[in-house]
């Protein structure tokens, strides 16, 4: 048998509820030549039978029955098996456009792809069964093939290629430099963001990436027992950035170019994980925040110019002060007239030479392409003839 085109690992944790319609948009895909791995982290549930009845169908899909062990080492069990030129990944809650592995190995062999990446829908089942497209790429950055710590001409561009939620089942990876540049998942117990740490270490050793603008995975929003649905899981943020500053120590160029960066969306990252808290784990986890961002700032990694103007504003007051941020952003949420924390911020006047202009117009076009530039030119320039 010659070798797979993609192979899909499919991590399942009692997911009996949704299996079957993930499994069944995998082994209808237009691409027929797949290896299907399931990996049953010790379901309690009628889980590892439906793998069973589909494996006893299709010969393509392989088992792995293991104690419960968390979803990195399922993922990293699930890679090592993988035999194919790439490696996809199918989240057992989610399902797959039937055309989703042909579209995306077809763009990653034209291109001689280390990664391929697409859009995806969120998927809701109820009330009424519905999708919304997200697209992460426009039609004019779909065109590009490049080098995520080359290929930007900006700090906030590549801080706004890195910010791209993580979402590592709507792609696919060339096999070879998986393991070549040894990147695993953090295993961590449970279902605990471990997607965060292997998205940056595949962004930071990939040579050639390309974005689709299509979208192909119905990412499901009502699955109760997700893990973006447990708010005891405090400080699994932070484990996934630790791992990332390990990683950074065996990669020292990548480290002079990217830690920064790291610095900036980790600020995003437990900005929300403060914010998704009760109220008395945010006051816990608040004291952690100020302690990183301190230690960064100690470090020179804290660097104003990778970030907007209001969010540098926010994290200098829980450097600060962060008893006192987690008050203030109390009584905000409580409609509470505030008192004065320190001088407000200001924001900074937009550059509005000739040069600016032509800079801001010239960024448009790089990002949003020729139509979307002149007609926002225009809209603006109706818009100051009105006044």
């Amino acid at each position: 048998m010659s070798m797979p085109k993609v192979s899909v690992v499919v991590p399942c944790y009692n997911v009996e509820k949704y299996l079957h319609q993930c499994l069944d948009s995998i082994v209808n895909q237009t691409l027929k030549e797949l290896e299907i791995i399931c990996v049953n982290d010790g379901s309690t549930d009628s889980t590892l039978s439906i793998m069973q009845e589909y494996a006893a169908k299709d010969a393509r899909i392989k088992i792995i029955d293991k104690p419960n062990g968390g979803y990195g080492h399922s993922m990293n069990r699930g890679f090592d098996m993988a035999t194919g030129e790439y490696i996809g990944i199918i989240e057992s809650d989610d399902y797959a456009e039937l055309d989703m592995f042909e579209k995306l190995y077809a763009k990653a062999k034209e291109y001689d792809l280390d990664v391929v990446k697409s859009g995806f829908f969120f998927y809701f089942s109820k009330p009424t069964e519905r999708n919304t497209p997200n697209p992460i790429a426009s039609r004019v950055t779909s065109r590009r093939t490049f080098c995520p710590l080359t290929g930007f001409k900006s700090k906030r561009e590549m801080v706004d290629f890195f910010n791209i939620k993580p979402t590592i089942w709507s792609a696919i990876y060339r096999k070879d430099f998986i393991r070549s540049n040894n990147i695993r998942f953090n295993e961590t117990p449970g279902a605990s963001y471990q997607d965060a740490s292997f998205n940056f270490k595949v962004w930071i050793c990939a040579q050639r990436v390309r974005l689709m603008e299509e979208c192909f995975l119905h990412y499901r929003q009502d699955n109760e027992a997700s893990s973006i649905n447990s708010p005891g899981k405090v400080y699994c943020i932070c484990d996934e950035y630790d791992e990332m500053e390990r990683f950074l120590e065996s990669h020292p160029v990548e480290k002079g170019i990217v830690e920064p960066v790291m610095v900036r969306i980790k600020y995003d990252s437990y900005n929300w994980n403060y914010e998704r808290l009760s109220e008395p784990l945010q006051a816990e986890f608040i004291l952690r925040f100020a302690e990183d961002f301190r230690r960064h700032q100690m470090d020179g990694l804290l660097q104003k110019d990778y970030f907007e103007w209001y969010k540098w504003n926010s994290l200098q007051k829980v450097i600060f002060d962060p008893e006192r941020y987690h008050e203030f952003r109390i009584m905000e949420k409580n409609g509470e007239e505030l008192p004065e924390f320190y001088p407000a911020p200001v924001a900074p006047e937009k550059d509005r030479s000739f040069k600016g202009r032509i800079r801001g117009g010239l960024a448009c076009l790089r990002e949003h392409g020729f139509v979307y530039t002149v007609k926002l030119f225009f809209k603006k320039l109706l818009g100051r003839a009105g006044k």
